[in-house]
């Protein structure tokens, strides 16, 4: 943890992961969820009831205590990571953009970890392109009507409530999109399907069939949905890269052990120049990508834009990890693809994180467009 004494870090960010550290290492197990819906709600309680889920909900965003946290949870537990990222992804609009009766009714139970949030916004037609989306809602006296589907929706069957993003026409493209808080058991409101991924998570399609949401259920206001959902997603997205930054790091420690420990040929299979050579990489991978992540979340705490950094830290990160994790199943060798084993584990985790929050093709594009941008 010595990445801790970096200039991007504040004291009482290097208490905040030296606690962490010390609580998840005590609290959370190292062991695959026999019922992942049941695991991910116990989470979301401990990690309320520990406090840490404070700092993910409400109030002023620390983008730097965020990084941090998940890399943290990450290194220990895919299904903690998971748990407190959606808790803050899922009610980030409405500690963005949300009235004072709707922080009242969901933050505080949210960041007790009484309540649990998602985030709507991906459809079967309309992933990278939110601006394609096709879910609406239609205004009629003090309710709004919604119809249509959202996929791919983490907590989906779980939650609480849901914020959801819909068409409601008051421009072409982006700007006629709306959010709503739906929910859960709101008439006309249910679970299409569970969606099964390789790492286990919640997740499900939903389904909105003339669904009735009173109007104070808006976040924002009519047509500001796509601002509402860009402007959360910026501050999540750098931490999704902390993500695999904590996963990579478990990697590592995992093919450290392995290569210090296995025998191989009357020697330790790190006393080979190929195993130091992969090791080296591995280790210079981690750190190239963690000094992209907080210098990407110390700026946006500055106060400054970080749509190319932000962009640049998440392919990085995720990319890489998925490298790092890669090498550290070869040097387990068999072990390394048996159900339970800790990098079988982490491979299936990283996979989802070169997808999510932006795929690596469109952060390519992002960097791309603010390259160009920075030109003209």
């Amino acid at each position: 943890m010595t990445y801790l004494e970096w200039p991007f870090f504040e004291t009482r960010h290097r208490e905040l992961a030296t606690a962490l550290d010390r609580w998840a290492a005590e609290n959370l197990a190292d062991h695959h969820a026999t019922d992942v819906d049941a695991e991910c709600r116990a989470l979301v309680r401990k990690l309320g009831s520990a406090g840490w889920l404070q700092h993910a909900v409400g109030g002023t965003i620390d983008t730097r205590a965020i990084c941090l946290l998940r890399e943290t949870l990450a290194r220990y537990n895919g299904l903690a990571d998971f748990a407190f990222a959606m808790q803050g992804l899922g009610s980030g609009a409405i500690s963005l953009q949300g009235t004072r009766e709707q922080k009242d009714k969901y933050l505080g139970r949210v960041s007790r970890g009484e309540a649990i949030a998602a985030f709507a916004l991906s459809e079967p037609e309309a992933g990278s392109d939110v601006a394609a989306m096709q879910c609406s809602a239609r205004v009629e006296g003090g309710h709004a009507i919604l119809n249509g589907e959202k996929t791919w929706i983490s907590n989906g069957d779980i939650a609480d409530f849901y914020v959801v993003f819909c068409r409601t026409g008051e421009a072409p493209g982006a700007r006629g999109i709306s959010a709503f808080i739906v929910d859960a058991g709101t008439p006309g409101f249910e679970i299409a399907e569970r969606i099964q991924v390789i790492a286990p998570h919640p997740l499900a399609r939903l389904k909105f069939t003339d669904c009735k949401v009173p109007l104070a259920q808006r976040i924002g206001e009519p047509g500001e949905g796509f601002k509402v959902a860009m402007r959360t997603l910026d501050v999540f997205r750098t931490s999704v890269a902390a993500a695999a930054l904590g996963f990579a790091r478990r990697a590592l420690q995992e093919a450290l052990q392995r290569a210090t420990t296995r025998k191989m040929f009357n020697q330790t299979l790190a006393d080979f120049q190929l195993t130091q050579a992969k090791l080296a990489q591995m280790a210079t991978t981690i750190d190239s990508a963690a000094l992209l992540v907080y210098r990407a979340a110390w700026q946006r705490d500055q106060g400054r834009n970080v749509t190319k950094e932000a962009a640049m830290a998440k392919m990085a990160a995720t990319e890489g990890a998925q490298q790092v994790i890669d090498a550290a199943v070869q040097m387990f060798g068999g072990a390394g693809v048996r159900s339970g084993e800790m990098v079988e584990s982490l491979y299936r985790e990283i996979r989802a994180l070169r997808i999510y929050e932006g795929a690596t093709e469109v952060q390519q594009l992002i960097i791309a467009r603010e390259l160009l941008k920075e030109m003209k």
